[in-house]
């Protein structure tokens, strides 16, 4: 297997392990693939605790690093999951809030440790880049009004249902 040349990077302050772990359970094409922990004589950190985990998730290399201090996640960067259905978006968007994160708008919520995840079923992009730019403006209209995506009411708009 090829290594890959990049992986995605996220900052936790003790919590990467935890963090990795719910990703894996909770996102397809998702596993941890390597923790690294402080050695002996570490001039900060605790040896033995839990400094790097590799994984990958949604198919795609990340590192979580442990940084021992706060570095709280903004909105310049969020994780966007492409779902095939309600059922799969309603799974993902459940998770991800009741393990202490919080709704946004359009279909953004935010993990228990402050990521910015947007869980975009294919229709609603579909629905945005449709060729009659009424229907992508009612569907723009509709998504706006939402927290999580619901697609029966991207396909009313889209038809012009009110």
């Amino acid at each position: 297997m090829t290594q890959p040349k990049a992986a995605v990077f996220l900052w936790f302050d003790s919590d990467a392990e935890e963090a990795a772990r719910f990703y894996s359970a909770t996102f397809p094409d998702s596993a941890i693939t390597q923790i690294i922990r402080i050695p002996e004589g570490h001039p900060t950190a605790a040896p033995g605790s839990v400094q790097v985990v590799e994984m990958v998730l949604l198919g795609l290399p990340y590192v979580l690093l442990n940084t021992g201090r706060p570095m709280p996640p903004n909105d310049a960067y969020s994780l966007q999951v492409y779902t095939e259905g309600q059922a799969e978006t309603d799974q993902l968007w459940d998770a991800i809030l009741s393990n202490g994160g919080a709704p946004i708008m359009c279909g953004w919520c935010k993990d228990r440790w402050g990521y910015r995840w947007q869980i975009t079923p294919r229709i609603l992009m579909a629905a945005l880049s449709h060729p009659d730019p009424a229907a992508s403006a009612r569907a723009q209209a509709a998504m706006m009004q939402m927290q999580k995506i619901d697609i029966a009411g991207i396909e009313a708009a889209l038809a012009g249902a009110s």
